[in-house]
């Protein structure tokens, strides 16, 4: 279970080509917000790969060199596939409020995903508020979780 970030927690954050812009304006939001954010690229129009992206962002959180992080695609949909591929991460596309609570308070998220071409700027800062404050709700759905953490893992969980 993570835990909420600090005033100061240190947030890992990357973007795609497409997500310069309003990562840009996210790490001002957090700067502003008493986070300590770590930009780990890229900063130029020119079209890159994202899943190294996602892997540098994923291995700073589980070396505990960042509380959570936050990575910026276009549509995001990649970003989240590749993320989720790393094995003790949980990260959650998020396009609305609804879906940044859910992917906190149910799925104890780590990750949260963007896409730029999908979410407005000021919509994205709410998405962050709301995603960096909403505490996991642990119970049923600590429950769920060690049933991913051992999906993960490789076993067979299903119902028979």
């Amino acid at each position: 279970m993570t835990e909420m970030p600090p005033a100061g927690g240190r947030v890992a954050v990357a973007a795609d080509h497409n997500g310069v812009d309003l990562k840009r304006r996210l790490l001002a939001w957090l700067a502003d917000h008493g986070y300590s954010a770590d930009d780990r690229g890229v900063e130029g129009r020119e079209p890159v790969d994202y899943p190294p992206l996602c892997a540098d962002v994923c291995a700073e959180i589980l070396g505990g060199r960042a509380h959570r992080g936050l990575i910026i695609g276009g549509s995001g949909m990649g970003e989240h596939i590749a993320c989720n591929k790393v094995r003790g991460i949980r990260a959650g596309l998020c396009h609305s409020l609804f879906t940044a609570e859910i992917s906190r308070g149910n799925n104890d998220a780590n990750v949260l995903i963007l896409g730029s071409k999908v979410v407005a700027p000021d919509l994205a800062e709410d998405i962050l508020e709301r995603w960096m404050h909403t505490p996991f709700k642990g119970g049923v759905h600590q429950q769920r979780l060690e049933q991913i953490a051992a999906l993960e893992r490789g076993e067979d969980i299903r119902r028979r």
